[in-house]
């Protein structure tokens, strides 16, 4: 464990254009540096790193945050790796603190179960060589068209069929029974004796991301179908099942290299993409897709396209595992096989060429084939047709990004003939329904510690102008950069007494103004990400504390740290028309501060009340909309403009009524 004075000497040594400057070529750009992305292919820069604030941003991955969230996202590595990294750097010398007894031992033992699965793993290809091996687990990779060098490859092996020839073998060879059987390599019966979990099988290893053996899968040889066809390793220190994928240590580098992951049922469609020349792919070690999983995955790349066999109704329980990944903010496209192949048996059947053509050209958009695969079984059927486009709403809804969840309302809406307005509401609604259930669950598991953040995805899509977010999401940045770029700038207010006879000048932090105003002027938060920003602020003034913009940044959610770097960033970014479109002007806000302020609440207000006008309209069109409340809306609709008049008098522009 690295001593928590290492870990802040590095972060105060460390500078971060100059750490950065070691991957990528910055130029100097006013206050911040300009480079082109170390994470994608673009010709224009849109890479910026803010030395002032500590940060970085590329616009054209989406990827933000500090130094060590840099190199942690350019080397793949953990955060202590990272900083061991920038630690070389500077030449700071690493003496990890001895940990506790409970550490050493926990450790202990995990060291150990890794050295009897790396035992058992090599004990498994000695099997496999053996004459009885030969006849039997040879020759069945071989019947499945497996080389002997992507046998090698993926170091398949063989378990005999005798109740205890493994066992006998590792405590032979000095292994302990309780390590045996805390691996999930050995059961105990209820003599206490010993026998192999996975005799009589073909030997798949599970490794991590490092290539290190986690676990196995084994596959029968008897064709009895009272025994499953497939075991896995039990869960145990080493291996989760719901964070492992099979193959990602042979994978990961082309996932990055071609930014896609392809994603396919079992062991053996793994390696037979291998031998026929794709090796971007991964299984999900016969388990429901998991969010552990496709977080492993994001760590490479947020493109995936899944791969599915023939049958219909086994797509159709996959549909979820999609679901899943959109909420996770990947980008999702589809592949299936003719039916009654799967990856393993179409490899066989064509030449690489042809299966390297088909699954690179033949995919299609994950809506398009949820839409295709639903609509046959509904006919003509309007109950079935109902249904098909709510579970379409459904698919939908779990696409964080608005953007993408409008483009996709328009595709479904043309491709079904629907209304788009209708299913705007109803994917709208999905998603507040989605959102509410997230709160409850959250609160419901709150403990007096954590707090609860967001699960959102704030990625910008390559190449989008900024104006196609929503004005009330700018303004709320605009709102919580003045807090992130002065919250702990001091600023002189008049104070009064509760008679308000009586005043005098007071130094606040501009954080607790603020969040004073915003409390007393009774401003809510409509995006998550800005709530929780300022929720941290208002929690941290009540203890007499303020955050400092590197709380922002270190130990927080990765989404948060992507959500502050663009809203600082978008200071040295942004163009001067973007500000002047939307009346945010920063240049002299520093010597005016409470200024910048009243005029940042009072965009809220100004917008707030256009909103309620607008829906004060629809109200007006209404076919059922009274005499007498027809006359009540025009009488706060005249009010409603005289305040739109006041408050944009106040900014200095002109807004015409409606």
């Amino acid at each position: 464990m690295i001593p928590n004075e290492t870990v802040e000497l590095i972060h105060q040594t460390a500078i971060i254009e100059d750490v950065i400057g070691d991957y990528v070529e910055l130029k100097k750009q006013g206050s911040s540096f300009r480079g082109i992305s170390p994470f994608t292919n673009e010709k224009t820069p849109s890479f910026y790193v803010v030395p002032s604030k500590g940060i970085f941003k590329c616009f054209s991955s989406g990827k933000g945050g500090s130094l060590m969230t840099f190199v942690m996202e350019h080397e793949k590595v953990s955060y202590p790796e990272a900083l061991k990294i920038v630690a070389r750097k500077y030449n700071i010398e690493i003496v990890e603190k001895e940990r506790t007894a409970d550490e050493i031992q926990a450790e202990t033992a995990r060291e150990s179960l890794s050295a009897v699965v790396s035992w058992a793993q090599n004990w498994f290809m000695n099997q496999l060589q053996t004459e009885h091996g030969k006849a039997i687990g040879l020759s069945y990779f071989h019947s499945r068209g497996f080389s002997d060098e992507i046998i090698n490859k993926f170091k398949l092996g063989y378990c005999p069929d005798g109740w205890d020839v493994m066992t006998n073998a590792a405590i032979e060879s000095g292994y302990k029974h309780d390590r045996l059987v805390e691996s999930g390599l050995c059961k105990k019966k209820q003599d206490g004796r010993l026998f192999d979990f996975f005799h009589g099988r073909v030997m798949f290893p599970i490794r991590d991301v490092t290539g290190r053996v986690i676990g196995f899968g084994g596959r029968t040889l008897n064709t009895d179908k009272k025994i499953a066809k497939y075991f896995n390793s039990p869960e145990s220190p080493l291996y989760n099942k719901s964070k492992a994928l099979y193959g990602i240590h042979l994978a990961k580098n082309t996932i990055t290299k071609v930014d896609n992951c392809f994603l396919v049922e079992g062991y053996t469609d793994v390696i037979a993409m291998h031998q026929i020349g794709v090796e971007n792919v991964v299984a999900s070690s016969g388990t429901a897709l998991t969010v552990g999983q496709i977080a492993l995955i994001r760590r490479f790349t947020k493109n995936v396209t899944v791969l599915f066999d023939g049958d219909a109704a086994g797509m159709r329980a996959s549909l979820r595992g999609i679901d899943l990944l959109l909420k996770e903010g990947m980008k999702v496209k589809v592949l299936t096989f003719p039916d009654g192949d799967d990856p393993d048996s179409y490899s066989k059947k064509v030449s690489s060429t042809e299966f390297q053509e088909f699954i690179h050209e033949g995919s299609q958009d994950f809506l398009a084939f949820k839409s295709d695969l639903l609509s046959e079984g509904a006919g003509d059927d309007p109950i079935q047709k109902a249904d098909l486009v709510k579970s379409l709403v459904a698919t939908i809804a779990c696409i964080p990004d608005p953007i993408q969840r409008t483009v996709y309302v328009q595709s479904i809406a043309a491709r079904l003939k629907l209304q788009e307005k209708l299913l705007h509401t109803e994917v709208a609604k999905k998603v507040a329904v989605d959102v509410a259930a997230e709160l409850k669950t959250a609160n419901r598991n709150q403990t007096s510690q954590p707090v609860y953040i967001p699960t959102i995805h704030l990625d910008e899509e390559p190449g989008l102008p900024k104006t196609l977010r929503t004005e009330r999401n700018l303004l709320e940045d605009n709102l919580v950069r003045l807090l992130l770029e002065y919250g702990e700038s001091m600023v002189r207010i008049e104070a009064h007494t509760e008679d308000d006879e009586n005043s005098s000048e007071v130094d606040v932090t501009f954080a607790e103004l603020m969040v004073h105003r915003i409390e007393t002027e009774n401003i809510s938060m409509e995006d998550p990400s800005t709530e929780y920003i300022l929720s941290q602020y208002t929690s941290s003034i009540d203890k007499g504390e303020i955050p400092s913009t590197e709380t922002f940044f270190t130990g927080t959610n990765e989404d948060i740290q992507k959500k502050a770097a663009n809203i600082l960033v978008s200071r040295y970014s942004l163009s001067e028309n973007w500000q002047e479109r939307h009346h945010i002007f920063t240049v002299e806000e520093e010597d005016n501060l409470e200024e910048a302020l009243s005029a940042a609440i009072i965009r809220i207000h100004l917008h707030d009340t256009q909103r309620n006008i607008d829906l004060l309209l629809e109200k007006l069109d209404s076919d059922d909309c009274s005499v007498d409340e027809e006359n009540r809306l025009l009488r706060e609709k005249i009010s409603l403009d005289k305040k739109v008049m006041q408050l944009s008098s106040i900014l200095g522009v002109v807004i015409l009524p409606k």
